[in-house]
């Protein structure tokens, strides 16, 4: 009974496979993988309707050919023919034939990327910044400083190194001042690098000499300890790596130990008279500050460098660092500036703005006595007891019994 009942399922199932597949309906078209295809009877716009209407009696067992020839009868439809039909008489072209192909069949377009060129566009200038009043502020400076008497005109770094050594120790000596001048001032800087120069000041001197001769030796300058370490790490590297020489480059001066991007400006400058940047201390820092030479205020000088170099013109930072260093040095004081004497006292923003903390003491250059003929200090002390004696004159001493009397004296009026 069991093989009968297969056989039987096996015959019913091909019956229903025959009886459903399109290819066995005699009015639609047959439809090969090639592409080709003939016209029968029915319209082939029609033949997907019946695909799908024929799908829905279909057994479960041919569904899997049922979709393959769907998908065969679609791709079919969105091909255009391009073999004859057959002679077999065909129906003229409808409507579905000359309908345009699908979005899926149509063959995206490349699309060609081309950029704009720069040709005939003028670029976006950025607004050059600068103080409004600099020209004539600097003018003024340069008036106020055109007798050259202050310190850095006659002690700064310039004058520090010996004009007959060779000139790798000349280079070497210039180093060496700009070094001991950090947080000290000229004249001690100037008294130091002197007593150095009677020593020997080139590398091979300065590593021969101990530590406690060379602190000696700069005393009294400003961390001479710290600095006397620098000079004996600066002088083995540049006898190890520069043959006793100082670097040509401000990248070589900053990475020396105790030289920073001011000292390694000015030293490029004065030694290699080359002009790599604007050598900013502490007054070209509180000057340019104070005068509005910033777009904003800055709070240190390698802040300041940077602005200034951004609008300063180049031909001006080599002049820009003794011309108001001096200043600073005589008239725009760190303390009590002397904006009276100033020629630049009504377009500064920041004149008269700054009060005296304290009354100046006497013989002070800011005191009104400043104009007589500077004393030593023992001078001055005999000179005001003796200016005292004559505008008060000292009381004389009473004894203890002159006093008694006087009571006694008192008592009987």
């Amino acid at each position: 009974m069991l093989p009968v009942r297969c056989s039987r399922r096996v015959c019913y199932a091909v019956q229903c496979v025959t009886m459903t597949s399109p290819y066995f309906i005699p009015s639609m078209s047959v439809i090969s993988r090639s592409g080709d295809r003939s016209v029968g009877c029915a319209a082939s716009a029609s033949l997907s309707s019946k695909l799908t209407n024929t799908r829905r009696n279909v057994n479960p067992v041919s569904s899997v050919a049922v979709k393959e020839e769907e998908e065969e009868a679609r791709i079919a439809e969105q091909r255009p023919s391009s073999a004859p039909s057959s002679t077999g008489g065909c129906h003229p072209k409808t409507e579905t034939d000359t309908l345009p192909l699908s979005s899926h069949s149509r063959r995206r377009r490349r699309l060609k990327v081309e950029y704009d060129t720069d040709e005939g566009i003028t670029p976006v200038k950025t607004e050059h910044w600068e103080p409004p009043d600099w020209k004539k502020q600097l003018g003024y400076i340069r008036e106020m400083r055109s007798g050259r008497d202050a310190p850095v005109d006659n002690m700064g770094a310039e004058k520090c190194y010996d004009t007959e050594a060779p000139a790798h120790v000349r280079r070497f000596q210039v180093l060496v001042s700009l070094m001991l001048s950090s947080q000290t001032k000229d004249q001690v800087t100037a008294a130091a690098m002197q007593k150095l120069r009677a020593h020997g000041c080139s590398v091979e001197n300065i590593l021969a000499t101990d530590d406690d001769t060379l602190g000696k030796l700069i005393y009294p300058v400003g961390f001479w300890r710290t600095k006397v370490k620098y000079l004996k790490l600066t002088s083995a590297m540049l006898q190890k790596e520069f043959g006793g020489d100082i670097p040509d480059s401000v990248e070589g001066l900053v990475h020396l130990p105790g030289v920073g991007p001011k000292m390694a400006h000015l030293a490029m400058g004065i030694a290699w008279d080359q002009v790599s940047g604007i050598g900013v201390d502490t007054h070209v820092h509180r000057i340019s500050n104070r005068l509005g030479w910033l777009k904003k205020p800055t709070k240190s000088p390698e802040e300041t460098r940077k602005a200034l170099e951004e609008w300063l013109p180049r031909e001006l930072w080599s002049e820009i660092n003794w011309l108001l260093v001096g200043f600073g040095q005589q008239v725009c004081l760190p303390v009590n500036p002397l904006c009276s004497v100033c020629l630049n006292q009504h377009s500064c923003p920041s004149a008269h703005k700054i009060s005296p903390t304290k009354r100046p003491k006497a013989g002070s250059p800011r005191s009104p006595t400043s104009s007589l003929t500077t004393k030593t200090e023992p001078e001055q002390q005999s000179a005001v007891k003796h200016e005292r004696t004559k505008t008060e004159p000292l009381p004389t001493p009473v004894s203890p019994t002159a006093q008694r009397r006087r009571l006694k004296s008192k008592v009987n009026h």
